[in-house]
C-alpha cells in the first residue's frame, strides 16, 4: 500500500473522525477538506482544495480503500474509509495501534512521547512503555519503521510505511553519549592519525 501524501492526509482525517467526531461521520465533501486543511494536529499544514481532496478520493476509491455512501445522506455524497478493522480490510489493528498509525498518517514521524501526547482523543495510553509496546507490534508487521535517532533527541521517531519508503531508517550504531565508546572511538581517530603519518614520510610528504 503506496499511499501520495493527498491519499495519506485522506485516510487519516477519516480515521480521526470516526473516532473523534462520530455524529458528523461519515464525512462530505466539504467536511474531509477542512478536515484536511486544519492548522492544528496536522504536519505539514495543507491547502487543498475540493478539487483536489475528490481527485485523492477517486484514487482511494480505486484502491477499495474509500467508498461513497450516498443512500444515507441524501443528496450529500459522503465518504467512508475501507482502510482497517472492516469487513473489506485484511488489515486489523487495536485502538492504540489504530490511534498510532492514524497520527503519523496525519503528523508524519513522531517520538513515542509525541504519540501518547497527542493521542487523548484516540486512544488510551497509560505511559510512555505502553505506546512503545503498539509500536513493536506494528513495526512486527512491518506497517512502521523506527528511524535513526537524530542528534540531541532523547528518543527515536517512528514512521508509517504506507508512503515512500523513509530516508533514514535506524541502523545499529555506539552511542557516543556511552564515556567508554567515546574514548575508543578517540583512540581509533588517533591511531589511524599516527598510520597516515607513517605513510607520508615513507612517500617523502
Amino acid at each position: 500500500m503506496k499511499l501520495t501524501t493527498v491519499e495519506q492526509r485522506l485516510i487519516g482525517c477519516l480515521l480521526e473522525k470516526e473516532t473523534t467526531t462520530p455524529d458528523q461521520y461519515p464525512l462530505s465533501l466539504n467536511a474531509l477538506t477542512n478536515a484536511c486543511n486544519q492548522k492544528s494536529n496536522r504536519e505539514p499544514v495543507l491547502s487543498l482544495t475540493e478539487a483536489e481532496v475528490l481527485d485523492g478520493l477517486e484514487q482511494l476509491k480505486t484502491q477499495r480503500l474509500v467508498m461513497c455512501d450516498e443512500a444515507l445522506s441524501g443528496r450529500v455524497t459522503k465518504y467512508t474509509h475501507r482502510f482497517c478493522n472492516t469487513e473489506f480490510s485484511s488489515l486489523q489493528l487495536d485502538e492504540q495501534q489504530r490511534a498510532i498509525v492514524c497520527l503519523l498518517l496525519l503528523r508524519g514521524p513522531q517520538t513515542p512521547g509525541e504519540l501518547r501526547t497527542r493521542s487523548g482523543r484516540l486512544a488510551e495510553f497509560g505511559n510512555v512503555s505502553d505506546v512503545e509496546t503498539s509500536l513493536n507490534k506494528l513495526q512486527e508487521q512491518e506497517l512502521i519503521v523506527k528511524l535513526e535517532r537524530e542528534p540531541g533527541k532523547r528518543e527515536s521517531r517512528y514512521q508509517h510505511l504506507f508512503g515512500d519508503a523513509p530516508t533514514s531508517p535506524a541502523t545499529p550504531q555506539a552511542d557516543i553519549n556511552d564515556p567508554n565508546e567515546l574514548n575508543s572511538l578517540l583512540e581509533e581517530i588517533n591511531n589511524l592519525k599516527a598510520e597516515l603519518k607513517v605513510i607520508k614520510q615513507h612517500l617523502g610528504l
